[in-house]
C-alpha cells in the first residue's frame, strides 16, 4: 500500500495518534472501535524494518480484543512455545513453558514489518484514518494541553491537524516527552548497546527428550558477565541473532581490537563468548549486515497529561532481555485508550484519566525492571544501583504485590530500602531456573504437590533454601515455582488491577474506567 495522499490528511480529528507501531496501531483501534473519530499520522510507509521480534503470550488477549488474534494466527510466523535461558555455564539452562498447561499459550516470532502492518491494515479496516509517509514537526499546546500537531508529507506538503486528545506511540523519539516535557531519564545501571544480524542454515535449538521445546528461542549470558546474546527463528527462514553488552565494555573490546576492527568483526569475536549460541550457529551463515543500536533503557517521570497520553517506546524503554516490548506498548495502549475514552464519556475526570494511565504505564514498566535487574546481578555478578533511575512511586507500587513476600509482613515498610531491592531482584532472578517436568515430578513426590502448586502461598527465597537443605532439584524447582507466581500477572492482560482507584472495563461499546 502507498501513503495517504496529502489532501486526505483531515484537518481535525477527535483523537490523533501519533506512530503507526503495535503501540500506536491498537490504541487507535480500540478507540475505532467505540465509536471515536481517529487518525493516525506515521512519518514512515509501512512496511517498514523493526527490530523486536519475539512476543510474550499476553499479547494474544489484547489481539482477540480487537479481533486480530486470528489474524496474526494464520499468518504463518514462526511458533513460539517458551523460552530456552542460559546464565550459567556450569548448569543447565532455565526454559519458561508457555505451552505447558495450555496449548494455546503459545506466542511467535515475528517478522515486525509484516506483524506491524498486519496491526496498521486491521485499524484502517475498522475506520481510522491512517497517513502514512506524514512527519508531525510540532505540536501546539493550549496551556498544558496540545491542541493541534504541524506536520509535513513525504512529497513537502505541509498542514496541520487539530484534535482532542493525542496519544504519542512516535517510539523511541518520543516527541512529547523528549521535545516538551523533557522528563526522560536514562537507566544508569542498564547502559547498554546492542549489535545484531541475521543467519540462515543453523540448526535450532531442539533439546532430546523435549519436543515440546522445538524452536523456542535461546537468551544466553556470555563467559566474561559483560552482556548477553539472543537466537531468535523467524518464519522467513532466517534467525535474528544479537549481542547485548555494557556500553563501556564494548568500547574497550572495540579499542582493543587489532586488525579488523569493522562492527561485523565486533559482532562475530561477541558471539564466540556463548558457546551454546556457537553450537547452533556452528553450520550456519550470516546473511546480512549488521545492524547496531544504543540499547538504553530509560524512563519518564509522567507518561500522561491534560488530553495527551504516552504509550510504547514513547514512554518508556526496559532492555529486551525479556520480550517485553510489543507487551509493554499494547497494556500502554489499552491503558491510553480506556482512559480517554472514560474521560470523553465522563466515566470520571481527565486528572483521574492521567492518574491511571501514569500509574499503569509506570507500574509495568517497573515490575519488567525488577525482573531484568534480577537477572543482570546474575550476568554481571554485581549490585545494581538503580535508586536514581526511576519514578520511586512506581517502585513502590510495583513493590506492593512484591513486599509482603520479601519482607515477609503484610504490614512492611512502606519506604524502599537497598536491602528490600536486593531481595528482591535476588527473588526475581530464579524465574528461569533450570528445571524440567521430570525434576518437578519428583519434587512432588518427595515433599509434596501442595508446595509446587500455583495457588500454594509464596516463600521466600531463604525459607525455600531452609527446606530444600542440599537438594538441588528441590531447591530450583521451588526456587522457579515462587518466582513465577508474583510475576504471572506481567504476562497476562490484567484489566482488573485497580490504579489510581480505577480498573478497566475491557468491553467493546463501553470501553472505559470502574472506580473501584
Amino acid at each position: 500500500m502507498t501513503a495517504t495522499a496529502p489532501a486526505m490528511i483531515p484537518t481535525k480529528s477527535k483523537i490523533v495518534v501519533i506512530g503507526a507501531g503495535p503501540g500506536g496501531s491498537y490504541a487507535a483501534t480500540v478507540l475505532a472501535r467505540e465509536g471515536f473519530e481517529v487518525t493516525i499520522l506515521e512519518r514512515d510507509v509501512f512496511p517498514r524494518y523493526h527490530i523486536g521480534e519475539s512476543l510474550l503470550p499476553s499479547c494474544r488477549p489484547f489481539l482477540r480484543f480487537i479481533d486480530a488474534e486470528e489474524m496474526i494466527k494464520k499468518h504463518g510466523f514462526a511458533d513460539k512455545p517458551g523460552a530456552a535461558v542460559k546464565l550459567n555455564q556450569h548448569k543447565r539452562e532455565g526454559y519458561t513453558n508457555f505451552v505447558e498447561t495450555n496449548p494455546d499459550n503459545g506466542s511467535w516470532n515475528v517478522v515486525r514489518s509484516e506483524f506491524d502492518e498486519i496491526l496498521l491494515r486491521h485499524a484502517a479496516k475498522n475506520g481510522v484514518t491512517v497517513c502514512e509517509g506524514v512527519k508531525v514537526k510540532d505540536i501546539t499546546f493550549n496551556d498544558k494541553a496540545p491542541v493541534s500537531a504541524q506536520w509535513e508529507a513525504k512529497d513537502g506538503t505541509e498542514g496541520t491537524t487539530s484534535f482532542d486528545y493525542l496519544v504519542d506511540a512516535s517510539g523511541r523519539q518520543g516527541i512529547i516527552s523528549t521535545r516538551y516535557l523533557r522528563n526522560r531519564h536514562f537507566n544508569k545501571s542498564l547502559r547498554n548497546v546492542a549489535c545484531w544480524g541475521y543467519w540462515k542454515g543453523t540448526s535450532m535449538y531442539a533439546p532430546e527428550g523435549h519436543s515440546d521445546r522445538n524452536n523456542a528461542p535461546w537468551f544466553e549470558a556470555m563467559t566474561d558477565e559483560t552482556g548477553w546474546c539472543w537466537f531468535i527463528p523467524l518464519h522467513n527462514g532466517t534467525v535474528s541473532v544479537g549481542v547485548v553488552e555494557t556500553e563501556t565494555s564494548s568500547i574497550a573490546k572495540k579499542k582493543a581490537m587489532q586488525g579488523d576492527s569493522s562492527l561485523k568483526a565486533h559482532y562475530l569475536k561477541q558471539l564466540q563468548l556463548a558457546p551454546g549460541l556457537v553450537r547452533l550457529l556452528a553450520n550456519g551463515e550470516l546473511s546480512s549486515d549488521i545492524k547496531s543500536a544504543g540499547d538504553y533503557s530509560y524512563s519518564a517521570t509522567a507518561y500522561a497529561g491534560p488530553n495527551y497520553r504516552l504509550v510504547g517506546d514513547a514512554a518508556a524503554f526496559i532492555d529486551p532481555f525479556f520480550s517485553s516490548g510489543v507487551h509493554l506498548a499494547l497494556t500502554g495502549a489499552l491503558s491510553a485508550a480506556s482512559s480517554i475514552a472514560a474521560s470523553i464519556r465522563k466515566q470520571c475526570t481527565e486528572a483521574e484519566a492521567v492518574a491511571f494511565h501514569d500509574a499503569k504505564v509506570g507500574t509495568s514498566y517497573t515490575r519488567f525492571l525488577l525482573v531484568v535487574l534480577g537477572v543482570y546481578k546474575q550476568i554481571k555478578a554485581q549490585e545494581s544501583p538503580v535508586f536514581s533511575d526511576i519514578n520511586e512511586d512506581n517502585f513502590d507500587r510495583a513493590f506492593q504485590f512484591l513486599r509482603p513476600i520479601i519482607q515477609g509482613a503484610a504490614d512492611a515498610d512502606p519506604k524502599l530500602t537497598e536491602k528490600e531491592l536486593q531481595d528482591t531482584m535476588d527473588f526475581c532472578q530464579h524465574v528461569f531456573a533450570p528445571t524440567d517436568v521430570n525434576m518437578v515430578s519428583n519434587v512432588q513426590k518427595k515433599l509434596g504437590s501442595d508446595l509446587v502448586s500455583p495457588e500454594a502461598p509464596i516463600m521466600s527465597v531463604s525459607s525455600v533454601m531452609a527446606l530444600a537443605g542440599n537438594d538441588e532439584d528441590a531447591k530450583n524447582v521451588l526456587l522457579k515455582v515462587n518466582a513465577r507466581k508474583p510475576l504471572a500477572e506481567m504476562y497476562g492482560c490484567n484489566t482488573a488491577e485497580v490504579m489510581g482507584g480505577f480498573y478497566v472495563r475491557m468491553e467493546q461499546g463501553s470501553l472505559g474506567l470502574v472506580r473501584a
